[in-house]
């Protein structure tokens, strides 16, 4: 009975008589059949461990929207829409080639909240992705097929479209279609691509509902009190929420309701590379372990994995179910935050390492999400890193208006009144190649003082350029650290410096300011001094 409704339901799609199906196989199947098919290999500790090259991170010139009339629509850099004849013609090719295939399917959810999860199926062609997907979403009860998804993934990593023929930009693809619940991915095997789709449907979903979708980790204290931390890939989201004294509810995707914060995913998909078991031991001990899947990390002859190299990309990851680490929040919720760390890796040096913000503020830096993206998160990227601004710090993955997503954080900010910090957890004394990267002993630091709301009230300096409330002083934090100009041996350099990445935040707030109020445009950097 089981098979055969899944049989109509895959159908539906389209397959209606693949080689074999395997439904909703646990991880000691899964890993097995992935041995059995050489997808990989196990590690000296149980991990099994994956190359996906060439494909070793998101590919976001290969992303696709299918066009609707949602006057809303948005379209991220890279991301294109194509019309509904290419997405239906390309569909069709894909479906008869997995007619042909072995196909593992699994059905999950999406959001911790139970008036807000959404059921979704994940169909692919290879079983350690079917794996990985066990460890990223949250299982359902029942055990029996889902009738009509809110979301189905389809990963079809073995077929590769024809650029010239399917109306797409390379072999590899990622169409969204937001109207048929469908996400299709085509070659890249790359399994944060099915993590990130799931996630931009949700953020499709969520506002309309009025819940704000949040690209952040978040934990508790042992009172209940909800900290976030906003940022893109390598700003420290997964590092920093994994305290030992604190509740993990998530590393990457929330949501904001009337309630308070839920997690939308059920594990982590951590960046492995170089990471120290002595500044990280809750991640390190999650990813040395069956149960884990370690993707690109090299492996050396004794099968140890070999976290410091960057042989087969930068972005090495690790995907693991939550209850790897120790102090997780079960219920993957938690109140309304009383403080949120917006992230930045500032690669100029520019930047303090900590500044309070008012809600404008809030919604400037919010819509600005600048960082520097790190070599090897996304293909294409070189050895060191680049300065970039993602809007709401996760651009690539919002399909509607990011005013729509500030309004409704300040929305929330101003009901909660949830204190919101500015964290630079780049560099410091100079920018990348002259400068040091913060350490991590010193920002866990500055995140403990503003836990304990010893910095609620603090007296505060004002940058001259970036016009941000610098707190005087934070124990234990020298003040070469918290001035960044003090950290320059060369203070004209500094106010050059920080003059002209004022002027590229401006540049690029051009492309909101229509959509902010007189006080959001006027909170950013004072570039006319």
């Amino acid at each position: 009975m089981e098979h055969e409704l899944l049989g109509q339901e895959l159908s539906k799609l389209g397959i209606s008589n693949p080689q074999a199906i395997f439904y909703n196989l646990n991880r000691a199947e899964l890993v097995e059949a992935a041995l059995a098919n050489q997808e990989g290999m196990f590690s000296h500790a149980g991990a099994f461990a994956v190359n996906t090259s060439p494909y070793t991170g998101r590919s976001p010139n290969d992303k696709y929207l299918v066009t609707n009339d949602d006057p809303d629509l948005w379209y991220a850099s890279g991301t294109q829409a194509m019309d509904y004849n290419t997405y239906s013609a390309l569909k069709t090719k894909v479906m008869a080639h997995l007619q042909r295939q072995k196909l593992y399917v699994r059905d999950m959810r999406a959001g911790a909240d139970p008036d807000q999860t959404l059921k979704i199926r994940i169909i692919s062609d290879l079983a350690w992705q079917n794996f990985t997907a066990s460890n990223m979403f949250i299982p359902l009860s029942g055990g029996k097929p889902i009738i009509n998804p809110d979301l189905t993934v389809i990963a079809a990593t073995s077929f590769a479209a024809d650029p010239k023929m399917d109306g797409v930009r390379s072999p590899a693809f990622i169409i969204m279609n937001f109207e048929e619940k469908l996400v299709l991915i085509g070659t890249t095997r790359y399994a944060g691509e099915i993590k990130k789709s799931v996630f931009t449907f949700m953020n499709y979903v969520m506002p309309k509902r009025g819940v704000l979708s949040l690209h952040c980790s978040a934990n508790k204290g042992a009172a209940g009190d909800v900290a976030l931390f906003f940022g893109l890939s390598g700003t420290g989201k997964t590092t920093l929420s994994s305290d030992p004294q604190r509740r993990l509810i998530g590393d990457d995707e929330h949501g904001w309701n009337d309630r308070g914060v839920f997690n939308f995913e059920g594990g982590c998909y951590a960046k492995t590379i170089r990471i120290n078991p002595e500044l990280e031991p809750l991640v390190w001990s999650a990813i040395n372990r069956f149960g884990c899947l370690l993707e690109n990390v090299p492996l050396d002859a004794q099968r140890q994995p070999d976290f410091d190299s960057s042989a087969i990309t930068e972005n090495t990851r690790a995907s693991y179910p939550l209850d790897f680490i120790p102090n997780y929040e079960p219920s993957g919720q938690g109140a309304h935050p009383k403080h949120i760390f917006l992230l930045t890796a500032d690669a100029f040096g520019v930047l303090p390492p900590l500044a309070k913000l008012t809600i404008e503020q809030a919604m400037y830096y919010f819509l600005s999400g600048y960082t520097s993206k790190l070599a090897g998160t996304e293909r294409g990227l070189g050895d060191k890193p680049e300065a970039t601004f993602s809007a709401c710090f996760g651009a690539p993955f919002l399909p509607l208006k990011p005013s729509i997503y500030a309004n409704l954080l300040a929305d929330k900010l101003a009901k909660h009144e949830t204190h919101v910090w500015l964290l630079n957890t780049g560099w410091s004394g100079g920018g990348y190649g002259v400068g040091k990267r913060i350490a991590l002993p010193l920002t866990r630091a500055m995140i403990n003082a503003v836990l304990s709301d010893q910095l609620n009230n603090v007296e505060t300096r004002n940058h001259p350029v970036f016009n941000l409330a610098i707190p005087n002083e934070v124990e234990s934090i020298p003040q070469n650290v918290l001035d960044p100009e003090k950290a320059w041996s060369d203070q004209t350099a500094y106010q050059q410096e920080a003059l002209h990445l004022a002027q590229r935040f401006a540049e690029n707030f051009k492309n909101y300011e229509n959509t902010v109020s007189q006080q959001v445009r006027a909170a950013g950097p004072r570039i006319t001094l």
